[in-house]
């Protein structure tokens, strides 16, 4: 599709929009600390609102920079354990007109916020807007611009677009509650929320993203799910029950395939490995998980070992 001509950027002066910042955390005061800080510590002309909600522990205090403009509330998950009912407790308690998510380990960039904020107010029809990311892993910074085009519902059928990443995500809070929903809770393991949340959010009008990479992801031992392969494989079996028209894109449906190859892999299952990964080639040959699993699914190389050499590229399987 082709946009329709941009209207002047507003400028956010005085009248800009009220911000809540949702924050799940467990158990990270460190990362958590620096998170907060990089939130309130934005050039932002509107309030800001910080709401960070522990998940099955109780709130403690969190040193953060607060001033003008700038609160921070402490609120307790008793919604379903995990990211997707912590989110949902944030954004149902949130007071502004604006709802942005960030990961505990995550960090905000300068400029992150003033500048979702004014392609929130150019595109009315847009439903969410992300930004590009700095994936740090390992010691090293991997750059990851996001599309400098509209992302629509085709787009993520077929492709996660990892840089439209959770700890990027600014949407207008009545939108998420009237037209996109909330964060799905019955997911398994809580595997894929945020990419779920995505697609719903894609069917509400296309998606944009500020092209420049200005939220921080860490990538530490305890953001992956290498040794969770049962619930990842249930969670993949819901996500394409949930959304069907996955079965209508061979490219969509392909990776997802690949992905269930690679996890029974790792599980040690061959036989489910190989006729999920034909399955996978029949749709698209060309989908490069195929390869990965055929290669974990023979025993030559551990699918663990796979995931962090890809990870060690900045990538994901």
């Amino acid at each position: 599709m082709t946009d329709s001509p941009r209207p002047a950027a507003p400028a956010l002066g005085s009248g800009a929009p009220t911000v809540s910042v949702v924050v799940p955390t467990r158990d990270r005061p460190e990362l958590l600390a620096r998170a907060v800080a990089a939130i309130l510590g934005q050039e932002y002309e509107g309030t800001v609102e910080c709401l960070v909600v522990f998940d099955r522990s109780e709130p403690v205090p969190v040193p953060a920079p607060t001033g003008p403009g700038r609160t921070l509330r402490l609120l307790r998950n008793d919604r379903a354990p995990g990211l997707a009912g912590a989110r949902n407790t944030g954004i149902l308690a949130a007071g502004g007109e604006l709802v942005a998510f960030c990961d505990d380990d995550d960090e905000w960039l300068p400029g992150k916020l003033a500048a979702q904020a004014r392609l929130l107010a150019e595109y009315p029809d847009t439903p969410l807007v992300s930004t590009g990311i700095v994936v740090a892993h390992d010691g090293r910074d991997f750059p990851r611009l996001a599309p400098d085009r509209p992302l629509e519902r085709a787009d993520f059928l077929r492709d996660r677009i990892m840089e439209v990443h959770p700890s990027t995500v600014l949407a207008r809070r009545a939108v998420v509650l009237e037209r996109i929903g909330l964060v799905d809770e019955e997911i398994p393991g809580g595997y894929g929320e945020d990419y779920e949340f995505l697609l719903r959010a894609a069917d509400a009008g296309p998606v944009r993203a500020v092209h420049q990479p200005l939220v921080r992801v860490l990538w530490h031992a305890r953001s992956f799910f290498s040794d969770r392969w049962p619930m990842i494989i249930s969670a993949l079996r819901y996500l394409v029950a949930k959304h069907p028209d996955f079965r209508a894109d061979p490219i969509g449906i392909a990776r997802i395939e690949a992905q269930l190859a690679f996890a029974y892999a790792g599980l040690g299952d061959r036989h489910a490995s190989r006729r999920w990964a034909r399955q996978a080639f029949r749709h698209n040959p060309r989908e490069q998980r195929v390869y990965a699993a055929l290669l974990a699914g023979s025993g030559l190389v551990r699918a663990d070992t796979l995931v962090r050499l890809a990870h060690r590229a900045g990538r994901g399987i």
